[in-house]
């Protein structure tokens, strides 16, 4: 495995959306058993904004806790039961929530119910949305799953299914999650019984590791099916994947498009019922389809690893055996859509957020509507001070400093908003531990950046091991932001934001 593939340092201005896990129960906020409303919120950082609209009016419950990440957290009864209660429920949209809470929303909210995702048409109250781009610099193809095409109803999901396989070998597909531990969706080595599968949310987009025990040619055979929650189902055609693995990998596939570097993704079409595979144009930049039956994708020897030591990978074979992997390159269940979600850490995003919350509690409650008027137009006064203070913080910053590298990349819209550049972000390939070449290059990266700081999330802190010792080693400080979560030492989000202002000042100055 090269340097690459095992330890990704993303040097560009945007990124990907990490995940982290973290287990807890709900945080509730605001008025008492009397109020007018009871609201279920996804996160905690829109608990405190509908608090702050809401004040007494209204009792809020957050279903991801403080110390979570929206991401990965999994909803428990606890949670349900607090979205059948709730007269109003909001979740930040743009696929942030991990698949499975906003399933949980659409399925228990009670009927008549709004479910409110803030960051849907953000730009009618005033905010703003960026592009989410991803752009590893691996050795091989970054391959992940994606999912097309409107599919009907709320909550519904696509599913996707492997029902055979030809070829020299086993096959793999598998996620690695946040603590390190795998989850096999597709395992060949058992045959193919109707288990071999996964689900996406509709226009989602997730990462996978793709592992093959054997060099040569593979035959896969996937299907997939719309699944809406009242239990229908409607049945996408599906196709036949193949891959060339090994020395020759490039060899036998005249006529045909060969993938074997950039960013793809196979992609199932809900509307369309078609599978096909999506590539960006390494000329253009732009996105590309191709039929399942027209594309090769290459797994060349570079690709070649060996069996991790660690007991959850012995699905995989003998520690030591050889394996050919195209890597999931990103750490987490890392389901995302087109959009960045982490509108929240500009401001004047957070102010869009205050105007829907407003209009939604108004919508829901219009005895409180001078109410709430009052306390949003008083809040958004406290955000216009944030706003200023966060720029008067950074402007005492050199020009030549203000760049981020971090564990998650959950601040392009911090950058953006500041004049603050992304400059990486640095998180391990799953079940591979850094090497001394890797560590060495992010001595280098550092070093080049000329970067005084680093910094890490305290819900991340856990993973930060590799940043810190570079860090330590390089002589340059580690620093604390916050991107998804509160703890115990910041609550809210105007302290939350003012944290970060003024450590990016402190470290980076």
């Amino acid at each position: 495995m090269t340097v690459r593939h095992r330890l990704a340092v993303i040097l560009t201005a945007a990124g990907a959306v990490l995940a982290a896990g973290c287990s807890g129960g709900s945080t509730d906020e605001g008025g008492g058993p009397d109020a007018a409303l009871t609201v279920s919120t996804t996160t905690p950082i829109l608990a405190d904004l509908v608090t702050q609209v809401g004040g007494e009016r209204v009792r809020v419950s957050s279903i991801v806790p403080h110390h979570g990440d929206p991401h990965s957290y999994e909803p428990s009864p606890a949670d349900t039961v607090k979205v059948t209660q709730a007269d109003l429920v909001f979740g930040n949209g743009l696929l942030l929530e991990e698949p499975g809470i906003m399933r949980m929303v659409h399925s228990n909210a009670a009927d008549g119910v709004p479910v409110v995702e803030v960051t849907e048409n953000l730009e009618e109250y005033g905010g703003t949305v960026i592009p989410l781009r991803e752009d590893l610099d691996l050795d091989v193809l970054w391959l992940g799953l994606a999912v097309e095409g409107a599919v009907p109803g709320e909550g519904s999901q696509v599913r996707l299914t492997a029902t055979a396989l030809d070829g020299p070998g086993e096959m793999y597909m598998y996620l690695t999650d946040t603590f390190g531990t795998p989850q096999v969706f597709v395992d060949s080595s058992d045959g193919f019984d109707g288990t071999d599968t996964t689900t996406l949310p509709p226009e989602a987009h997730t990462h996978l590791n793709w592992a093959f025990t054997e060099p040569g040619t593979y035959r896969l055979e996937l299907t997939g099916q719309t699944e809406m929650l009242d239990g229908r189902t409607e049945p996408i055609d599906g196709g036949t994947l193949t891959f060339t693995v090994g020395p020759s990998a490039a060899q036998g596939t005249e006529g045909r498009t060969v993938l074997d570097s950039g960013h793809a993704d196979v992609a199932l079409n809900a509307e369309t019922g078609t599978l096909a595979v999506r590539a960006d144009d390494e000329s253009t930049g732009e996105r590309v389809h191709h039929a399942a039956g027209d594309v090769v994708i290459a797994v060349p020897d570079e690709a070649r690893e060996t069996v991790p030591a660690e007991e959850p990978y012995r699905f995989l074979g003998e520690p030591g055996a050889g394996l050919w992997v195209l890597p999931q390159a990103v750490l987490g269940q890392h389901v995302h859509g087109e959009l960045d979600p982490h509108a929240w850490a500009d401001v004047s995003n957070a102010e869009a957020y205050v105007r829907r919350i407003q209009e939604a509690l108004t919508a829901a409650d219009p005895d409180g509507a001078a109410h709430y008027a009052d306390r949003a137009e008083s809040y958004l006064r406290e955000l216009a001070a944030l706003d200023a203070h966060i720029r008067e913080r950074i402007a005492t910053i050199p020009q030549e400093n203000r760049q981020l590298i971090t564990t998650h990349d959950a601040f392009g819209y911090l950058a953006r908003a500041y004049g603050m550049e992304v400059a990486g972000f640095v998180v391990p390939v799953p079940g591979q531990e850094p090497s001394a070449a890797d560590i060495e290059e992010l001595g280098a990266t550092i070093a080049e950046r000329d970067v005084p700081a680093v910094f890490v999330e305290p819900n991340l802190a856990s993973r930060a091991d590799v940043l810190r010792q570079v860090a330590s080693d390089q002589g340059v400080q580690v620093c604390v932001i916050y991107g998804d979560a509160f703890d115990d030492e910041v609550e809210n989000y105007l302290a939350m934001m003012r944290h970060n202002a003024d450590e990016l000042a402190r470290c980076l100055a």
